[in-house]
């Protein structure tokens, strides 16, 4: 019954006499209780001034430290027809081993004797190759030859040009002197003439002085012709030396013309020799791509495409490996209110699913079942989850992780950060306060290189 009236039963009612009263008013349970309450309000109040350690905790999964050590899938550069398996899901293979045979689906690539076919025609281009520089020499023999022949006709040329010059001089010497003779010739003619119109002299003697004179005048004009003949031979002479000079000239153009006709047929041929060389180099490699072989040590996981006939194209995945050597790692992902907390280099305690474990997430030191690691990469750019992704080493001082462990489980991080009070992180959970912001003793972490 409830007590609405202010006034109390047992000042009107004796009740000592029922058990139930006896057992409910006894002093004693209100001592023990008392002291219960006493003791448990002191340990907590003890508890709330424990160091609690702030931290920031994250999902993720296991992946590997360095990319070439994580799980992959063999592409093919070229495409093809599958047309035998040399291993099966499971196997492990050795760097090198070869784990599918295919073949061409192009036809251009069809003749099985397309690298031999492609050598010989190289061979041929270089013979080709070999005639065009044997022609250049020939020709360039040939132009020398007809330099030596010009130098030879020319200074033939120019005796004869010297020749003619010392000929025109000897016949205007002559001519200088047939026409001294004639003014002797006059000379005498007039005096006889004068001496036989003096009676001194017979008119026999005037007559052998005009024939003398006539013949004077006639080597005089004889005379004036051969020095302009000597003149025209001269002349014919410079003309000839000229005329060597455009005959040698045309042919010795012609001849170089034809050299480098031969030069230009000799670089295209040599061009033509290169890309076939291409041409062979990549059709060998080609049929070296017809064995696709393991790019490194590891176990097949799956084969993605499968049986014998099927085809593909360039770039498809046909199979993928998993290394056999690899160094382990934490993938996990954190807030972006929490990255300016996460640092390089500083300690990580992890839960591995799979592992029994018993977590104090603020006491670190009581928690049973985790496992240390070292933060070693912080993404600078947002992943698609909305959150930033930290990689996350082994910590080599301590206990090693487990040997069992695979790419690909998941994984559960909590980054130790500054160690507070506990009723300091009771009242900044009820206010949703971010945890204080870290910073590492000295500053800024290190990286740890691997």
């Amino acid at each position: 019954m409830l007590n609405i009236s202010k006034t109390s039963l047992k000042r009107n009612v004796d009740l000592s006499g029922f058990k139930a009263y006896q057992r409910v008013s006894h002093k004693r349970h209100f001592k023990h209780f008392n002291r219960f309450l006493i003791t448990f309000a002191i340990i907590l109040i003890i508890i709330l001034f424990l160091p609690w350690t702030q931290n920031v905790s994250g999902t993720g999964f296991l992946t590997t430290l360095t990319p070439d050590q994580r799980p992959q899938t063999i592409q093919s550069p070229i495409p093809g027809r599958i047309e035998k398996w040399f291993v099966r899901e499971g196997d492990f293979v050795q760097q090198g081993d070869t784990i599918l045979f295919i073949s061409e689906i192009k036809n251009e690539y069809f003749d099985p004797n397309l690298v031999e076919r492609t050598g010989q025609q190289i061979k041929a281009k270089e013979m080709s190759v070999v005639s065009y520089q044997e022609k250049v020499k020939a020709l360039n023999t040939q132009v020398g030859a007809l330099a030596n022949e010009r130098e030879l006709k020319l200074e033939q040329a120019r005796n004869k040009l010297l020749q003619a010059r010392l000929k025109v001089q000897s016949d205007s010497i002559d001519l200088e002197a047939a026409k001294t003779n004639i003014l002797i010739a006059q000379r005498q003619f007039d005096r006889t003439t004068q001496l036989e119109s003096e009676g001194l002299k017979a008119v026999t003697d005037v007559e052998e002085k005009r024939l003398k004179l006539q013949e004077t005048q006639a080597k005089l004009i004889s005379q004036e012709n051969k020095l302009l003949a000597a003149a025209n031979e001269v002349i014919n002479a410079q003309v000839e030396i000229n005329r060597i000079k455009a005959e040698y000239s045309d042919k010795i153009s012609k001849a170089r013309s034809d050299m480098f006709t031969a030069q230009s047929n000799q670089f295209d041929s040599e061009a033509q020799v290169t890309k076939l060389e291409n041409e062979f180099t990549n059709y060998s490699m080609r049929n070296d791509m017809y064995y696709i072989r393991a790019p490194q040590s590891g176990y097949i996981n799956r084969a993605i495409q499968g049986g014998i006939g099927e085809t593909f194209k360039e770039g498809d995945r046909l199979v993928g490996i998993m290394p056999a050597n690899y160094d382990m790692a934490v993938e996990t992902f954190v807030a972006p209110i929490d990255l300016p907390l996460i640092h390089l280099g500083e300690s990580v305690r992890i839960q591995f699913d799979g592992w029994p474990v018993i977590i104090f997430s603020g006491w670190p030191n009581v928690s049973y079942g985790t496992y240390g690691g070292k933060v070693v990469a912080i993404e600078t750019f947002i992943s698609d989850n909305g959150k930033y992704r930290v990689l996350i080493a082994p910590d080599p001082e301590d206990h090693p992780w487990p040997k069992d462990l695979r790419v690909g489980s998941g994984a559960n991080t909590i980054a130790l950060l500054e160690d507070v009070p506990i009723w300091f992180e009771l009242w900044r959970q009820l206010n949703g306060f971010p945890p204080n912001y870290y910073q590492p003793q000295g500053g800024k972490s290190e990286t740890v290189k691997k």
